[in-house]
């Protein structure tokens, strides 16, 4: 059962979240920790209790509208047994609200098995260029896609729900800035330099 997981947990957590994701896309210890201070921030979990073990966590930030999801790992002992499936269905139940989050772009196969694994938990890609901005000092920005539960958003609704992330979770007033990508799902419009989706028609 999901649970939410209290600090004692923290350490094996972050351990989690070294292994499972790239450098670019988590804070610093001492930032990461720091956001359970906050009171939209939780982490959840499911925890073996019989061997004292986190099976799989999943980090949050739960606003009046929208839930967020920072990061989602499932312990490696623990992978291949329905695990992460039962952690978002679980999620969406207990919170009934839309849910957004951050996935890479579909560029080999793990990647795209991993937007497949989202599709299956009734989670819907937006084909709108998006860039996590630098998490913390010294991190790169991060091409990336954002996939909602329960329909499509609108580029429209996209626009304004990426303000609000990078306002709200980033502290960025409008990171668009993406040098580095070249992705053939992205265009780049060189004078601004700002990437687009390949369905954006505006450029």
């Amino acid at each position: 059962m999901l649970e939410k997981l209290n600090l004692i947990y923290f350490d094996e957590i972050y351990h989690l979240m070294e292994t499972s994701f790239t450098p670019d896309e988590y804070r610093t210890y001492a930032e990461q920790k720091a956001l359970l201070q906050l009171p939209n921030y939780q982490i959840y979990g499911m925890i073996d209790k019989q061997h004292h073990q986190v099976q799989a966590f999943i980090a949050i930030f739960e606003f009046e509208r929208i839930v967020c999801i920072d990061h989602f790992a499932v312990n490696p002992a623990y992978r291949n047994r329905g695990i992460g499936s039962k952690v978002l269905q679980e999620l969406m139940a207990m919170l009934d609200k839309m849910i957004c989050l951050e996935v890479e772009l579909p560029s080999d196969e793990l990647s795209q098995r991993r937007i497949a694994f989202y599709e299956r938990n009734h989670f819907f890609l937006n084909p709108y260029a998006y860039v996590l901005p630098p998490i913390s000092k010294g991190r790169k920005s991060i091409p990336l896609y954002i996939m909602t539960s329960q329909r499509f958003i609108t580029e429209e609704e996209f626009q304004t729900l990426k303000q609000f992330m990078y306002t709200k979770l980033y502290h960025q007033k409008d990171f668009t800035t993406v040098k580095d990508v070249k992705n053939k799902n992205f265009k780049i419009n060189e004078k601004e330099g700002i990437a687009y989706g390949i369905e954006d028609k505006r450029y």
